[in-house]
């Protein structure tokens, strides 16, 4: 019972705190320094799920409306052959963003890594949080708890059907999660500062993969 009511009420807590802090509409998004745009699954092919692809369009979008000035690509780089951040940057780039104005964190582990090394390593702070409505709440909440002030715009061009379902249910845990993070101040990667106001976005990028990398590792620049 007890473990029931911590998920009930870590849930209703972001939720309620959250509800009306996104919208779908680049319209109604105030202007802010930055998005964020939290990673997600690449395939091994190299190309970005469908939920991914539709996060990194949807910032496109939003920086080409002169909303934001900047955007930060976070997710997991965990081999040379896995690599989320290098494989938005590209998108964004082929896009129409300008390589200086796309900023990479290859630490963004999680949701918390990502909004506690946005304000800590890049100087964030403000930014539209850019994700599928399924994490916004989560998202919103982590990065204000990391000191950023934070609205959200969200990225669903697409029906999620089963995808989305299995997501749902996999954040009811992740608020939970969210909010030990929070209370424990869980440490994220530290790391050189690339203060996003200043620096060149090109500075946070990391080196070229080797040789003979699969598509995923971003070869190339």
């Amino acid at each position: 019972m007890a473990l029931v009511l911590l998920v009930v009420g870590a849930n209703a807590y972001i939720l309620v705190r959250e509800d009306g802090n996104s919208t779908s509409e680049i319209a109604d998004v105030p202007a802010a320094e930055v998005a964020i745009v939290p990673g997600a699954l690449v395939e091994p092919n190299g190309r970005m799920s469908p939920m991914l692809a539709d996060r990194v369009k949807q910032a496109a979008r939003l920086w080409h409306s002169g909303k934001v000035g900047k955007i930060l690509v976070s997710g997991d780089h965990q081999s040379w052959s896995y690599d989320e951040p290098d494989t938005m940057r590209k998108a964004l780039v082929a896009d129409g963003v300008p390589p200086r104005d796309v900023f990479e964190d290859h630490a963004g582990f999680d949701t918390w890594a990502t909004m506690v090394r946005a304000r800590s390593i890049f100087d964030v702070r403000n930014a539209v949080v850019v994700t599928n409505g399924f994490h916004m709440p989560r998202a919103l909440f982590l990065a204000e708890e990391a000191g950023i002030h934070a609205t959200g715009l969200s990225a669903d061009f697409h029906q999620w059907g089963f995808q989305g379902d299995k997501s749902a249910v996999r954040e009811v845990l992740s608020r939970v999660k969210a909010i030990a993070d929070v209370t424990l101040d869980t440490p994220a990667m530290a790391g050189p500062k690339i203060p996003i106001q200043t620096a060149d976005g090109r500075e946070s990028w990391g080196p070229a993969p080797p040789p003979g990398t699969p598509p995923a590792g971003s070869p190339g620049r």
